[in-house]
């Protein structure tokens, strides 16, 4: 009885793994709302505050951009979908080891800083130089750090800001500053985490708004000019160009059209090009009256004067 008992209660347990579902985890609207992993569960609360890290490269398919790694949370769930909020990047291990060498001076420091939209985040920024310097230098270099990283972040929106950072332009800016004191060798955000979520909703511009508007050009008073003279044109051909009746159409088919002769050209061209003949391959015919003048200018045949025969002289005689 006891084995028929344990048998039947093991066929009454459920396969949990039935029960549960997947579920797509989507990142924030400032990364395209693009699908990052996916994730299990067989109730959806459970879903709430789990963090997903992820590869900067997988996201965006940039291989330059492989150290960084981002984290998210998720935050709210819709059917299948659950979405997450930014709450902090940090860069491999072996991508800071690199930037530190012998003989020289690492300087990092810790700054909280409130955007726009009234969220509160930690950046941590890191720099290095290709010498050793004092720590007067390096305590001013600290200051500038600051003054960059807390102006920035209050003219920015937090997703506005999270950009700016992993792009690399944070680093840039803060490199320029630092450099009137001493030449820094480079500057990076080597992590960042979100104290507190935005708490004053700020309206983001569409991409079509952020694009800068096209300066008009002034149009000049001879561009105008030129504008009206065209239309008045326009008018006149549309006007002269109506449509023929029929009675016109069948005397223009009627009137036989004249073959346009060739234009004159400056240049005086010779007689043989005009003719395109010689005057040794086609003699002039004579005229009948210049016939007549030749037939009485001629002799006879009979009337022919024989050339006088010279006198001999003397001496042949002899």
């Amino acid at each position: 009885m006891a084995k028929a008992r344990s048998r039947a209660a093991a066929r009454k347990v459920k396969d949990r793994w039935k029960a549960k579902n997947w579920y797509n985890v989507l990142a924030p609207a400032s990364f395209d709302n693009a699908t990052i992993a996916e994730t299990i569960a067989d109730d959806p609360v459970k879903l709430n505050d789990r963090v997903t890290e992820i590869s900067m490269q997988d996201l965006t398919n940039d291989f330059r951009k492989s150290h960084i790694k981002l984290s998210f949370k998720v935050s709210q769930i819709e059917d299948n979908n659950a979405k997450t909020e930014f709450i902090g990047h940090t860069l491999t291990s072996d991508y800071l080891r690199r930037m530190v060498r012998r003989r020289r001076s690492k300087i990092d420091a810790v700054y909280e800083a409130k955007t726009r939209d009234g969220a509160r985040i930690r950046v941590k920024p890191f720099a290095t130089t290709d010498r050793r310097i004092q720590n007067s230098q390096k305590k001013i270099i600290r200051l500038t750090m600051r003054k960059t990283i807390v102006s920035k972040a209050k003219a920015m929106t937090l997703s506005e800001f999270v950009k700016y950072i992993i792009e690399g332009k944070l680093g840039s800016d803060i490199y320029k500053s630092c450099k009137k004191y001493y030449p820094v060798r480079r500057i990076e955000i080597f992590k960042t985490e979100v104290i507190q979520q935005p708490t004053i909703e700020i309206e983001e511009p569409t991409p079509e708004e952020k694009k800068p508007a096209e300066p008009e050009e002034p149009e000049s008073e001879e561009g105008e000019e030129e504008t009206e003279e065209t239309t008045e044109e326009e008018e006149t051909s549309e006007v002269e160009e109506e449509p023929k009746t029929s009675e016109e159409k069948e005397t223009s088919e009627e009137e036989p059209t004249e073959p346009e002769e060739p234009e004159e050209s400056e240049e005086p061209v010779a007689e043989e090009e005009i003719t395109g003949e010689t005057e040794e391959e086609i003699p002039e015919e004579p005229k009948p009256e210049q016939e007549k003048e030749k037939k009485q200018d001629t002799p006879a045949p009979e009337e022919l004067i024989e050339p006088e025969e010279e006198p001999e002289s003397e001496e042949k005689k002899e």
